[in-house]
């Protein structure tokens, strides 16, 4: 672990290095180790350099995977910094605890939407210390009050006497003073940056193609392999032939990892190549027979026991439902789904006797040994060095979604690298990201609802089966589990098996959320909005289904239901409006509604469809997101527009089968993706809020399969239980 460095240690450090202001701030809820002054992070915060050229580095501490957030922070620090964004730069921060807090859980991860709102108050903070530093430098340079001074575009202004000063100008003497403990922030009035449609930084690198990715990584001496991997899910390796493949051209080594059996190779090529020449004699274990048919019937059989964990009870659902005659049973299925990231797994890792140097398009750079440590840790377990000896230089990502916070992969480059004595780069096929994903768990709900003699719903029953993503890693986090330290279990349940569900906004007196978890030998992770996708797609399904049964218009009945949920009522009254909602439509189209709450944020949205022999088309999709306040707006629009085309991919598309063990999927062919002539237009509108800033990057997607699905309902007149979305001509 990082040594603890006092704050002026630090300074004195910076201002030996010559390298201008160096500012590392400590603020309320972080970590409390303070990284060393040539590498190690913020904690939490970005690290803010001020160069002596006036130029300002901000060390962005969460992985850039196109959600932009190599823009949305340092705009946080830049705000209150009054830096001239055109002086403005970034660089991918190293692996540190120092970024862990409590909304990550004490890791260095990107996901759950949390970059924002981990650092909005953090990065605010780091930018306003190191502004109060700038003009207290400047105020003792002139012998003046620090009051009569201000900041302003990377330069302190001292009006009375005209003078002025650039920060590369007073970076030094800066250095040498003490870190303001508290520091008043910007009134939200006077923001120059936040909530304006601020150039991304990363865009000028990207038109020129200089984004280094996975498999862009290239040092001295470095290796390619390529991995053999078990066809069943859960198998191993039994024994292997390597003769052949270590005499294909090219091909240095044939070792067996953790994870199947590697051909290390000169070139990519050459790596395939003795790959395909492998023989290897399987280990199949248990699953031979696993299929989607047995998924189903476990699913099946745990939704007809009586009880499970109950994770929300309101009142007396079932009494309630068994009274009233209006009442609706039905169920509702979701299946498997693969990441398919745009680049498939790809690592490189050079393990030496004193160190390791990792090149991870990664998603977890640090985390708690309780937590398996991220990437650094996995890389130091397996290398058998300390944490501290493992430099992570996180790549662009290619796409993550989840994926790439899962550790095989990097395991796979470590091993290699470890056993052949060079730098090693794994990169994995689509056929292999296919067929060996930590997949979205299928899920099965069962709803009972029943309405009054008016028609309002005063019943809701949901019982939900399905696997759970964090029972993988009950084994390590078994103490915090069971004493529920970490606030992670519902009543006994998984949260992200819950999330969207347990949560429903709508008022309706007697409510039942249960749980039964599945297991079922077929990996699970981390999904774009994880438990919320599946979920919304359920509870906005059934929802629609009450409103037909009251026989009220789908908007007009959610409203009734949203009186006291304000925030929800905004999104959906938006959405509603800009997409014309009771207005006509040209023959052969149908509009559907979803609302859903996730990550912090709210969104709405309506989807206008047709079908035509089977086939759904999705012309226009209107959302309204309420994410609190907004760093920038072009972002957030991006973000729904992305979320949106990838929650289309599953509604339409999307699932992965299991037949003898085996992922039936290998490649695009049998897993599309949504096409570009497919795309419907997406207009995104945002709702004014003063509240703290939410999540962006996955709360577009829950409210789209719903939507779409609502649609098609209503269009057809046959309600859409299942995903993806396949009917009849």
């Amino acid at each position: 672990m990082s040594p603890v460095v006092s704050r002026r240690e630090f300074l004195k450090t910076g201002a030996a290095t010559g390298a201008g202001l160096v500012i590392a701030v400590q603020l309320q809820g972080c970590a409390k180790q303070a990284p060393p002054a040539s590498t190690a992070p913020f904690a939490p915060n970005a690290w803010v350099r001020v160069q002596d050229d006036g130029s300002v580095l901000i060390e962005v501490d969460r992985s850039e995977m196109g959600q932009g957030v190599s823009t949305a922070l340092p705009m946080l620090v830049a705000e209150e910094l009054e830096a001239d964004w055109s002086s403005v730069r970034y660089e991918a921060a190293p692996a540190n605890p120092a970024y862990g807090n409590k909304l990550t859980r004490g890791m260095q991860v990107t996901g759950g939407s949390t970059a924002v709102p981990n650092g909005w108050v953090p990065l605010r903070q780091a930018g306003a210390q190191a502004r109060e530093m700038l003009l207290s430098a400047a105020a003792a340079r002139w012998g003046v009050d620090r009051a009569t001074c201000h900041a302003e575009n990377s330069r302190v202004l001292h009006e009375a006497s005209g003078r002025s000063a650039t920060y590369g100008e007073l970076a030094t003497a800066a250095a040498k003073l003490p870190v303001p403990e508290t520091v008043r922030l910007k009134d939200p009035k006077d923001w120059k940056l936040i909530g304006r449609p601020v150039p991304r930084l990363d865009v000028p690198a990207v038109v020129r193609g200089e984004p280094v990715f996975a498999g862009d990584v290239r040092v001295p001496g470095m290796l390619v392999a390529q991995v053999e991997r078990p066809p069943v899910l859960g198998g191993s390796v039994k024994s292997f032939d390597d003769a052949e493949a270590r005499a294909v051209p090219g091909v240095r080594a044939v070792v067996q990892l953790s994870g199947g059996v590697a051909v290390i190779a000169e070139d990519f090529w050459a790596a395939r190549k003795g790959r395909e020449a492998l023989v290897v004699e399987w280990d199949e274990g248990p699953n031979t027979a696993l299929d989607s048919d047995a998924v189903r019937a476990t699913l099946r059989a745990l939704v007809a026991q009586p009880k499970g964990a109950v994770v929300r009870q309101d009142g007396d659902a079932p009494g309630t439902i068994a009274s009233l005659t209006r009442k609706l049973r039905v169920e509702y299925e979701a299946p498997y789904l693969a990441h398919a990231t745009m680049e498939p797994m790809t690592c490189s890792a050079d393990v030496r006797p004193d160190g390791v140097t990792l090149w991870a398009p990664t998603q977890m750079q640090w985390g708690p040994k309780t937590f398996g440590g991220g990437a650094q840790g996995t890389a130091a377990t397996i290398a058998g060095v300390d944490m501290e000896r493992v430099d992570v230089r996180t790549t662009k990502l290619g796409g993550g979604f989840g994926r790439r916070s899962e550790m095989d992969f990097i395991a796979d480059a470590v091993e290699a690298s470890k056993a052949i004595g060079a730098p090693v780069r794994v990169v994995w096929t689509r056929e292999d990201d296919m067929r060996h994903d930590f997949y979205r768990p299928v899920t099965l709900h069962v709803f009972e609802g029943a309405v009054d003699e008016a028609g309002r719903p005063v019943a809701w029953s949901h019982v939900i089966a399905g696997p759970s993503i964090m029972a993988r890693y009950l084994p390590s986090w078994m103490p915090e589990f069971a004493a529920n330290k970490m606030g992670m279990l519902k009543h006994g349940a998984d949260p992200t098996s819950v999330e969207g569900a347990e949560n429903i906004p709508y008022g309706i007196a007697n409510v039942r959320v249960d749980y039964r978890r599945a297991e079922i030998p077929v990996p699970v992770g981390f999904w774009r909005s994880v438990g919320s996708s599946q979920n919304a797609f359920a509870t906005e399904g059934f929802i629609d289904e009450l409103a037909d049964l009251a026989g009220q218009d789908p908007v007009a009945f959610r409203r009734a239901l949203l009186a006291d949920k304000p925030r929800h009522r905004a999104v959906l009254d938006l959405a509603a409006e800009k997409a014309g909602w009771g207005t006509p439509l040209p023959p052969g189209r149908a509009r559907g509604v979803a609302v859903a709450e996730s990550f912090g944020s709210f969104v709405a949205e309506v989807a206008e469809v047709s079908v035509t022999n089977g086939v759904v088309r999705v012309h226009r999709v209107t959302c309204a997101i309420d994410c609190g306040q907004v760093v920038n707006p072009d972002i957030v629009t991006a973000q729904m527009e992305g979320a949106i085309a990838y929650g289309l991919t599953a509604a339409l598309k999307g699932e992965i089968t299991i037949e003898k063990g085996r992922v039936k999927q290998s490649n695009f062919l049998d897993y599309p993706l949504l096409r570009i002539d497919e795309m419907p237009e997406i207009a995104v509108h945002l709702v004014p809020s003063t509240e703290n800033p939410g999540g962006v990057g996955e709360p577009g997607t829950p409210p789209i399969a719903p939507a779409v699905a609502n649609a098609v309902s209503a269009l057809t007149g046959t309600r859409v239980r299942r995903l993806p979305i396949r009917l009849s001509s």
